[in-house]
C-alpha cells in the first residue's frame, strides 16, 4: 500500500505493507518496522476482516529459502519463505490454511518491497 505524510511543509511518500504484527514501511532507501498495537490493527483490517492470500516481500531483500512448493499444504502460521535484508534473516509465514497456488520467487531472487511472494487457495474444510 502507498502512503502519504507531512513532515513540516514537506510532503513525502512511500510504500507499507502490515506482516503479521509489524508494519513495514520503505521511505527513500531505508526499510523501517512498527510493531502495530491493538488499536492500530483494529483501525487498519477491521474486525473479522479476511486475512491475506498472498506474501508480499515486506522490505527489498534476498530469497534464502522457499519451503513451500506449489501445490503443497500450508496452515495459518507456517513459515513458508526466509529471506534476508538488512543482514537479518525474516521468516514469511502463511495468514491462511489452504494450498499454495503460485510461487513467484526462487533461491537468491533479489525482491522489491511489495513484490508478490506467494500466493494461497484458501481451503475451508480439512486438507490432508
Amino acid at each position: 500500500m502507498r502512503f502519504q505524510w507531512l513532515i513540516g511543509t514537506k510532503e513525502c511518500a512511500g510504500e507499507a505493507q502490515i506482516i503479521g504484527d509489524q508494519i513495514w514501511f520503505h521511505f527513500e532507501g531505508r526499510t523501517f518496522s512498527v510493531p502495530l498495537t491493538k488499536e492500530r490493527v483494529s483501525k487498519g483490517r477491521g474486525a473479522g476482516a479476511a486475512q491475506s492470500d498472498r506474501i508480499k516481500s515486506p522490505m527489498p531483500g534476498k530469497i534464502t529459502k522457499v519451503l513451500k512448493k506449489q501445490g503443497e499444504a500450508v496452515t495459518a502460521g507456517d513459515t513458508v519463505l526466509i529471506m534476508e535484508a538488512m543482514k537479518m534473516e525474516y521468516s514469511l509465514k502463511s495468514e491462511v490454511t489452504g494450498l499454495v497456488s503460485d510461487v513467484g520467487c526462487h533461491i537468491g531472487d533479489q525482491v522489491a518491497l511489495g513484490q508478490i511472494l506467494m500466493k494461497f487457495e484458501v481451503k475451508t474444510e480439512n486438507i490432508s
